[in-house]
């Protein structure tokens, strides 16, 4: 089965009460994990983007408070979904270790090895996700948490563009990665797609054509969300039927034998009889009439 995780991003807008309204709408929706994100901006960009560029140093209002964490994790744990978090600077991985259930590297951070070691040390699952990345750049991510004792990787296809038509999604490179990255035996090692194309047919495709094992997605309740403008999070009743939707699939595979289902039994009664190719069987027919002439 595929897992739904609902990424936050910086869609709280600073707010506690939001926050875990996030964590109830993804379990309501059927997700099996939430996302935050806890950056600081003066350790995010460099000091000379932020002297000059006004935008970026305006997203300090969109960072998680690190206090919201506790009450992040309990109300987790009450509704009974995972919480995953990225961490953006090297001391928020020691800040989120006691709350999350694991982390994820972004696509902007692929590179940064020191933050896979520290992630993969802590014994937590790492999902990263590769966008703009070369194969051989996620090779190389994957061998430092490898290396570092990391024993559940999920490895995200991902298009780092905001939103992204689906013929920029490339999905076929879940199974590129598939067949070229090998880790040892004890790692359990799976492949997915972050979403930034809000598109269901792209989701189905990931999962049903490129057996994708995990879906993660822009999340918002409700169009207020700091990020919702920029065009690639989907809201709460669009989730809910996708999630439907895949899980009904799923379900749609049966058990292979080619044999009549429980509810088709009736309907066999009334096939043409090999006879004279008029329904229902001969059988039925006498039975029909016994109804009436008595």
């Amino acid at each position: 089965m595929v897992e739904f995780i609902a990424e936050v991003s910086s869609n709280h807008n600073g707010d506690l009460y939001r926050c875990l309204r996030f964590v109830e709408e993804a379990k309501r929706c059927g997700c099996d994990g939430v996302k935050f994100q806890l950056f600081k901006i003066d350790q995010l960009f460099a000091p000379e983007i932020l002297k000059y560029s006004e935008e970026h140093r305006k997203r300090k209002e969109w960072e998680l408070p690190v206090e919201f964490l506790p009450e992040i994790s309990r109300k987790c744990k009450e509704v009974g979904i995972k919480f995953v978090c990225t961490p953006f600077y090297l001391d928020a991985v020691d800040e989120l270790e006691p709350y999350v259930d694991a982390y994820k590297i972004a696509s902007y951070e692929l590179l940064w090895h020191e933050l896979f070691k520290k992630c993969a040390l802590t014994g937590k699952p790492v999902i990263v996700s590769t966008g703009m990345a070369t194969l051989d750049e996620v090779k190389a991510a994957v061998d430092v948490l490898v290396e570092n004792g990391c024993k559940d990787i999920t490895i995200l296809q991902c298009t780092s563009s905001y939103p992204t038509p689906p013929e920029q999604c490339n999905l076929s490179a879940i199974e590129t990665m598939r067949n070229a990255i090998k880790v040892p035996e004890g790692v359990n090692l799976k492949f997915g797609w972050s979403d930034h194309s809000v598109n269901e047919g792209v989701i189905l495709r990931a999962i049903h054509r490129w057996n994708a094992e995990m879906i993660e997605f822009h999340f918002d309740l409700d169009e207020k969300g700091e990020e919702y403008k920029f065009g690639h999070c989907w809201l709460p009743d669009r989730v809910k039927r996708l999630i439907k939707m895949v899980k009904d699939g799923f379900l749609a595979d049966g058990n292979g034998i080619k044999a009549p289902q429980e509810n088709e039994f009736e309907e066999r009664n009334w096939r043409a009889d090999p006879k004279d190719g008029l329904r229902p069987l001969k059988q039925t027919r006498i039975e029909w009439l016994k109804k009436f002439e008595k």
